[in-house]
């Protein structure tokens, strides 16, 4: 018998061929170190945005006899939004809805089915993913209760933020970030220009016009208590955004670090230009002022943090900083409405401004990533805005609707002599500062 080694060696070459690919294709994700030690990390700086920055920074905005009150909203929206996305809120956001369903995540993980030590979602466990989307989860809901502080029933709050959560925030997530139908469409929004602070936004101007003005508003002033508590929560949020944006790379990679970079530039840039206007218009510029420009330039520059270079974040943060000044002084001024601590001008305007910059400053013209494969800025452009209408429209008929059933269920406003009094007498039966 005379054997073949070349007809062996051909054969074994031709099934080694055929099974590689197979063999690669079923080879599980794999874990990576750093990406999931830096994600840990953003995990905590976005958790740190809520507690304590954004507590501080709007319990030194409210009037004294509402510190406290302003202080336990956010604690408490903290420990409601984990409890729900545990139960099923994180499976609407980022399950596939038994087919890939583009509007909503359906009920599969329910209870964090299948978050285990095993489970990887790109390099990352699972389990880090859903914490980290967590916290975004918990600062959303944060932000539009500054547009009803020192007026809201706290029974009422905790009923509209739980509904706010699963039927607004939730589903537009996942229509953005859950491979729905808004990221499908190529809608860019590396961060929540769209999802966190256009949503809240939205939500917090129909709140301010339903629930009404405070008492005595705008006859009587109404400043801030502290400005102390204040800078220092603005210098907490200036930190932990950084794991806002950059964490949203879910990698230890150069798109992490260029958004960390165009994130600071953003922020300083925004305070600056903010300042500036103040200084112009009133002749001083102001602490409260420049804290508050800050926070307009980061929130700008969150829908570009990941597809904008060091260029394209001065141009937004500039943008962001006169941009929103205008939008605070004519919703006080001009249109009398009562968005207690200017979430709408802040948040709304800034991010449907940095949503829409998105779609120009992506350009490589501008030093950023580009654009898909035969898209033109134009056409971005025109991709931007329908996701921002769609964002809009959802945040805002839904929170209507949802304040009606709130309202009819428990009641949102408190009554006029628990607000003079105030809520932290009148709701908590506790005082944070000597009256």
């Amino acid at each position: 018998m005379i054997r073949n080694d070349r007809g062996c060696h051909a054969l074994s070459l031709l099934l080694l061929l055929l099974i590689a690919p197979a063999a690669a294709a079923a080879e599980p994700p794999k874990l990576d170190a750093a990406n999931t030690a830096w994600m840990l990390t953003a995990s905590l700086l976005v958790l740190f945005m809520t507690l304590p920055g954004l507590a501080l920074f709007y319990a030194g905005l409210v009037r004294s006899r509402n510190v406290l009150s302003v202080l336990m909203q956010c604690f408490a929206i903290t420990c409601v939004v984990t409890l729900a996305w545990v139960a099923f809120v994180y499976s609407i956001a980022f399950g596939d809805g038994g087919a890939s369903n583009a509007w909503y995540g359906g009920f599969a993980k329910s209870f964090m089915s299948g978050v285990d030590l095993k489970a990887v979602r790109g390099s990352i466990p699972e389990t880090v993913f859903s914490m980290f989307q967590l916290t975004f989860a918990i600062i959303t809901p944060a932000l539009v209760l500054g547009a009803y502080a020192e007026r809201v029933k706290f029974s009422g709050m905790l009923l509209f933020s739980l509904l706010w959560l699963v039927l607004v925030y939730a589903p537009v997530a996942h229509w953005v970030w859950g491979e729905g139908w808004l990221g499908k469409m190529g809608v860019m929004d590396f961060a929540g220009g769209t999802v966190v602070h256009l949503n809240a936004g939205v939500a917090a101007l129909v709140c301010a016009l339903v629930l009404g003005p405070r008492r005595g508003f705008p006859e009587t002033a109404m400043p801030p208590h502290n400005m102390t508590m204040t800078v220092t929560g603005a210098c907490m949020l200036w930190v932990g955004w950084f794991g806002f944006n950059a964490g949203s790379a879910l990698a230890a990679d150069g798109a992490a670090g260029m958004a960390m970079l165009v994130t600071h530039i953003g922020a300083a840039t925004g305070a600056f230009a903010w300042m500036m206007c103040e200084w112009v218009r009133y002749g001083k510029p102001s602490v409260l002022g420049i804290v508050t420009g800050m926070v307009a330039g980061l929130g700008t520059i969150t829908p570009a943090s990941g597809f904008v270079g060091p260029l394209g974040a001065l141009a937004i943060g500039a943008i962001a900083g006169i941009a929103c000044f205008l939008a605070t002084n004519q919703m006080k001024r001009v249109f009398k409405v009562d968005d207690s601590l200017d979430v709408f001008p802040v948040h709304g305007v800034g991010g449907f401004v940095g949503t829409m910059l998105t779609g120009v400053f992506a350009s490589s013209v501008f030093g950023g990533v580009g654009y898909p494969e035969k898209m033109t800025m134009g056409g971005q452009v025109l991709v931007q805005f329908w996701g921002v209408l769609a964002t809009a429209l959802w945040s805002g008929v839904l929170t209507w609707i949802l304040l009606k059933l709130t309202q009819a269920l428990v009641g949102m406003r408190v009554e006029p002599e628990d607000e003079t009094e105030g809520l932290d007498t009148a709701l908590h039966n506790e005082k944070g500062y000597d009256l």
